[in-house]
């Protein structure tokens, strides 16, 4: 493979903040390079560095041996490299076509050429084998799909490189396959990749190489016959992670403080059960759409349910609505932080107190500042929540840190009960570990805490207990001794033949009567 991106030497500074120190690497032709790191380690820099966006203070930059400059990102096209963000920047009511060629469509004099248009865009998309239709509405699209304009928009300057940066964040397990595919067919035409990922799984099946980024510096670089997980998530933290470990053991009471019995919704969930008791983290584990988040939402009263009872405290309650679920000491932190669990452009001192604003505001509805800040530092010193003061604003901080100002929320409102739904995702090994530990301590001191989680690994490090569902069914409970990967993926599947002659025998029945 010849080489045809090497950087070297690059360093780039903010304002109090050394972002990176001398760090470099080099990516041949039909190769993919995965670059892996902390939250805070310099990637999104470096990239945004390579994309134009932003300009380094030190380093070289060589694209098939010719030093390079990068004012900008018309510039960064030229040379062939091409970005494809974390959050995707596609318009929702344009056609594919027209995303892809947006700013640079053919026109008969001062009208636009529809038809010579999505013509260049069946032709590329063929060249890429991609099924789709360019007259399709982007909004129309799923996630996956969406995935695959934009790398084809990015193709479409003729990108030599192409940046990836956590593509696979919101794909299932399926149509992360579909992008892997896509990805082998581009390392065969050439391609350079430059594929930024959190999860270690994906490096033995994607990685030529593995490049490892630590607090703005440069670590290392493992080929791919060396890449050993434990290894580079040693690299990446610069300390040992136990990838096997299981939850401390501490005493959980015997108490109740959640009871859940004959839950039912209308379009998923058939007589979900379980106990939650004080102390307790209770896992969910099953396969995408077994119903575990819609139990979440059910029991929180954001979904309707069909029937069944919910008791807190030994106490049966009426959760008609997420507020009657905050009232009796039930907190839900959504899979979706961004969307669903902070207000970005507003303050950590803000979004900690705004599930808990009577308490910090006074007799006219004024917000009493000092007090909404002494109540954010407090919870920001005891998570350990990295900010330069709670006024930053939520969306410059790390995806664990905003994680933590999520919890510090329903702290603050001093919520008995916590639902964590996906609770690392796009969250970087340390900082997992980190959570890890915020969750064992919050149980030690008596909190009772669910996690819905589509990792196994951290469905066993968790818990104490695991709730399996499948079908919108519970399907099995295990406790933490005696469960292991097999056992859950086996309550996860099995029940796909037992609904089947379930729903059989049931026919027979009716037809009988």
């Amino acid at each position: 493979m010849s080489e045809l991106l090497d950087v070297e030497g690059i360093s780039k500074s903010f304002p109090g903040v050394r972002a990176l120190h001398e760090v470099q690497f080099t990516l041949a032709k039909g190769e993919v390079l995965v670059l892996v790191g902390e939250n805070g380690a310099g990637k999104s820099t470096l990239m945004k560095i390579l994309s134009g966006i932003y300009q380094r203070d030190a380093g070289v930059i060589r694209v098939e041996g010719q030093e390079v400059e990068i004012p900008g990102p018309a510039a960064a096209q030229e040379l062939g490299i091409s970005i494809i963000h974390q959050e995707m920047n596609l318009m929702p009511d344009l056609t594919v076509a027209q995303n892809i060629f947006i700013g640079r469509e053919p026109r008969k004099g001062p009208f636009l050429d529809e038809r010579r248009l999505n013509r260049q865009t069946s032709e590329l998309l063929e060249e890429l084998g991609i099924r789709l239709d360019p007259r399709a509405l982007v909004g129309d699209l799923t996630v996956a799909t969406q995935q695959m304009v934009e790398i084809a928009k990015a193709l479409s300057f003729d990108a030599r490189v192409l940046i990836m940066d956590e593509p696979t964040s919101a794909l299932t397990d399926t149509e992360v396959e579909t992008l892997f595919g896509l990805i082998d067919a581009l390392r065969e035409r050439g391609t350079g990749i430059i594929y930024i990922s959190h999860r270690m799984e994906e490096l033995q099946r994607l990685a030529d190489r593995v490049t490892v980024l630590r607090d703005g510096e440069y670590i290392g670089t493992v080929e791919r016959e060396d890449i050993d997980v434990p290894t580079i998530i040693e690299m990446m933290v610069g300390r040992h992670i136990d990838s096997d470990a299981r939850p401390a053991p501490h005493a959980t009471s015997d108490e109740v403080v959640l009871r859940v019995s004959g839950l039912s919704t209308r379009s998923l969930l058939r007589d979900v059960s379980f106990e939650l008791h004080r102390g307790e983290i209770l896992g969910f584990a099953g396969l995408l759409g077994a119903g575990r988040t819609e139990t979440a939402r059910a029991v929180i009263g954001a979904d309707p349910r069909s029937s069944g009872t919910i008791e807190v405290g030994g106490r049966p309650v009426r959760i008609d609505q997420p507020s009657d679920a905050v009232r009796h000491g039930i907190g839900y932190l959504s899979e979706d932080r961004k969307q669903l669990g902070l207000m970005l452009e507003q303050s950590v001192t803000f979004n900690t107190v705004l599930a808990s604003m009577p308490s910090v505001t006074g007799p006219l509805g004024v917000v009493r500042d000092g007090k909404a800040r002494a109540i954010a530092g407090r919870y920001a010193d005891q998570l350990g929540t990295r900010t330069p003061s709670v006024g930053q604003t939520v969306k410059l901080l790390s995806g664990g840190n905003q994680q933590k100002v999520v919890i510090a929320k329903w702290l603050a409102r001093d919520c008995d009960i916590l639902i964590f739904d996906e609770p690392t995702r796009g969250i970087d090994v340390g900082a997992k570990e980190e959570i890890y530990g915020l969750l064992a301590a919050l149980a030690a001191e008596g909190k009772s805490i669910i996690v819905i989680s589509s990792e196994l690994p951290e469905i066993l490090r968790l818990s104490h207990r695991i709730v399996v569902m499948s079908q919108g069914r519970v399907t099995g409970t295990l406790t933490n001794a005696e469960a292991t990967q097999e056992k859950i993926m086996h309550h996860a599947t099995a029940i796909a033949d037992d609904l089947v002659a379930t729903d059989h025998a049931s026919t027979h029945e009716q037809e009988a009567v």
